[in-house]
């Protein structure tokens, strides 16, 4: 990363517009900046230094894409919440960096929707403040043993079942183990590097357990992580947020009712795309879409090193359930597995999200956008475990890096700023967030019959 910097401060120099060490940096407008927002020549402004990210692009930890979406806009606050250890950061950054804003030019885009939020930094600086009083950064050692926990019990039931040889006894052992480990595997990446204090060690947690997790689930590392970072940065935001792209089966919020309306377009009866949920997306979600997904890129971008850690999950699961039920009989195992483990995926991640604002580009403040496209679940011992935490997903967007066993702690103070700023912080029984995903659907639903049918 630091060589491709290199090259672009080069080109940079030469075409007279890198910064140089000792003298005044070049100043830019907000019109400067914004024209820069194409594939093929990106600028952000982080901390009202300007950066020229084009050339770098491809070996952003968290994919290409997402700095795409981030083209041309003040990046500050998603830069923040995304990178634990700014400092190291600021080292990667550095040949990067081709000037800084005017200093008549805001701190963020003149357009920018800040009215309701005036200082999007609010909840960090709040965080830092109350750090020291509540624990915000420290690690509970249980919970940081937890992903340890998840793959010893794995390969104890494994080694259970070699002892049981018998059709019923691994099929009594595999499925509770499958069925209880790979949901909760599908949670181990998610602590954003929180896991533990230092850098080095969340990295050779990221190498090492997050890679083994996602051979848990026979899933491309490197595309959920591409996938993920987009839709933290840009959450709900149609097109640039994956997560709600999924048509043609499902519209959703308002805008892509609309567009799919004004175009006639009608892949399938969207009037009951409320009841196709239940047949479809909560039995498919991951046991077919995200595997499909998955494979594309890997098959598209040749990751190698994905395919052979998701080649793995498969050869795993044959040399232990292949001498019992042969190939077929195991492949029909995993996907059965899958099959019984996508409802419990599906509600939790769905249940925060699809009720939910959803809208184009608002170019809104950082606090306001995170609020808006998520809703909390209600704490409670089971609602603590069924979610791995994820009932405070308002606290999650605002603060990826911050380990999720301390959302409760930070919790009344994002509810307090929601207050102080007139935003409304949702927080409802987990019943009621699961009934909230059809009725989203119905909803939308209407909005595409009303634009579709209009004369």
């Amino acid at each position: 990363a630091a060589g491709a910097g290199a090259e672009v401060c080069a080109k940079q120099e030469a075409s007279g517009k890198r910064a140089v060490p000792g003298r005044s940096l070049n100043t830019y407008s907000w019109q400067e900046v914004q024209r820069h927002n194409r594939e093929a020549d990106q600028w952000l402004v982080i901390d009202r230094k300007v950066y020229s990210v084009t050339g770098w692009a491809d070996r952003h930890p968290g994919g290409r894409r997402v700095l795409k979406h981030c083209a041309g806009e003040d990046a500050t606050d998603a830069f923040r919440a995304v990178h634990p250890d700014l400092d190291l950061v600021q080292l990667y950054l550095k040949p990067l960096l081709i000037g800084e804003l005017a200093a008549e030019e805001p701190s963020q885009e003149r357009n920018k929707n800040v009215s309701e939020v005036p200082g999007s930094r609010t909840p960090k600086s709040s965080v830092k403040q109350n750090n020291g009083s509540l624990g915000l950064a420290q690690r509970v050692m249980s919970f940081v043993n937890w992903p340890h926990h998840v793959l010893t019990l794995t390969a104890l039931f494994k080694q259970f079942g070699w002892k049981q040889p018998t059709e019923a006894n691994q099929l009594s052992l595999c499925l509770p183990e499958m069925e209880g480990s790979l949901p909760e595997g599908g949670d181990l990446p998610k602590p954003h590097s929180s896991v533990y204090s230092t850098t080095s060690y969340n990295q050779a947690l990221m190498i090492f357990i997050v890679r083994s997790c996602f051979s848990l689930k026979g899933l491309s590392q490197n595309w959920w992580n591409n996938r993920h970072s987009q839709h933290h940065v840009k959450t709900n935001i149609y097109p640039k947020d994956p997560d709600i792209n999924m048509g043609p089966l499902f519209l959703l919020g308002d805008s892509q009712p609309v567009k799919y309306g004004k175009k006639k377009i009608k892949y399938i009866d969207y009037e009951r795309q409320h009841l196709y949920f239940y047949m479809v997306e909560l039995p498919l979600l991951t046991s077919v879409y995200l595997n499909i997904r998955s494979m594309q890129r890997m098959y598209r971008t040749r990751d190698w090193g994905d395919i052979a850690w998701v080649s793995s999950f498969y050869i795993r699961h044959f040399l232990t359930f292949g001498p019992f039920y042969g190939v077929f009989g195991t492949l029909l195992l995993i996907y059965l597995v899958k099959f019984l483990e996508s409802p419990w995926i599906t509600y939790i991640t769905q249940m925060s999200h699809i009720p939910m604002k959803m809208s184009t580009e608002e170019n809104q403040d950082w606090l306001s956008t995170q609020v808006r496209a998520t809703c909390n679940v209600e704490q409670s011992i089971f609602n603590d475990w069924f979610t791995g935490h994820l009932n405070f997903q308002i606290e999650h967007h605002l603060f990826p890096t911050m380990p999720r066993h301390n959302y409760h702690k930070v919790a009344p103070l994002v509810r307090s700023l929601c207050a102080k700023h007139g935003l409304q912080y949702v927080n409802k029984p987990m019943l009621k967030a699961f009934a909230d995903i059809p009725r989203a659907l119905k909803k939308s639903a209407a909005l595409w019959k009303e634009t579709y049918y209009e004369t």
